[in-house]
């Protein structure tokens, strides 16, 4: 096991995986307008949130150390690889890098950044021609890029859940679900009956599993 001044202090790494994966979100998402910017500044702090705790300082695994090394007695909570606390309290004896909730929450991050992407080409064509975007993605669900935030970071809690990034998370999909009602009202001003029309049929968040005609919200 690695010791605590070794697993944590390593503020390069927070600066840096912090950078990596905003930046990767940058180039994914490619913001235009002041909500779009806003969208990724919460993704943002929710990811130097993350790695802070992942490099920098385990202010989850302190603040929870006592219950833990009660109910947990053989795992060295500060070790860098106790801070998969899901591996660890599911009882994971190997590496926890290939355990399953890593490779759940590469599949959720992957999807979500893979997601981001290919709405945002539709709707940069769409914006282009001045149409309402109804195609790949967006002929699922209506808002797939804050679906697509949500999942990555649903697929960061998976991994390396903090308590920190726990009280983030419901904020941020509210905002998220508050900002995608703000550009329905803006489409449906611009779009009129077309966009009711599109709204009626494709669902907001959770794409039907099942072929069907009736109305979603």
């Amino acid at each position: 096991m690695t010791s605590a001044p070794q697993a944590y202090g390593l503020w390069t790494l927070v600066i840096v995986n912090s950078a990596v994966f905003i930046l990767f979100a940058l180039s994914f998402f490619r913001p235009q307008t002041e909500r779009d910017w806003r969208s990724l500044g919460a993704f943002s702090a929710f990811v130097v949130a993350l790695f802070t705790e992942m490099y920098g300082y385990p202010l989850t695994l302190y603040v929870l150390s006592g219950w833990l090394q009660s109910a947990y007695p053989g795992v060295n909570w500060f070790a860098h690889d106790s801070g998969h606390l899901l591996e660890m309290m599911f009882g994971w004896k190997s590496n926890p890098h290939f355990g399953p909730f890593h490779l759940i929450s590469f599949a959720l991050i992957g999807g979500g950044f893979w997601l981001i992407a290919a709405a945002w080409h539709v709707l940069w064509a769409a914006q282009r021609s001045g149409k309402l975007a109804v195609t790949g993605p967006y002929a699922r669900i209506r808002h797939p890029q804050y679906v697509g935030f949500v999942l990555i970071l649903t697929g960061f809690l998976v991994q390396w859940p903090t308590l920190l990034t726990l009280a983030m998370y419901p904020f941020l999909v509210w905002m998220y679900v508050r900002l995608s009602r703000v550009e329905e009202r803006e489409s449906e001003r611009r779009f009129g009956d077309a966009y009711r029309r599109y709204a009626a049929r494709v669902p907001a968040f959770l794409p039907e599993l099942s072929v069907g005609t009736g109305e979603r919200t």
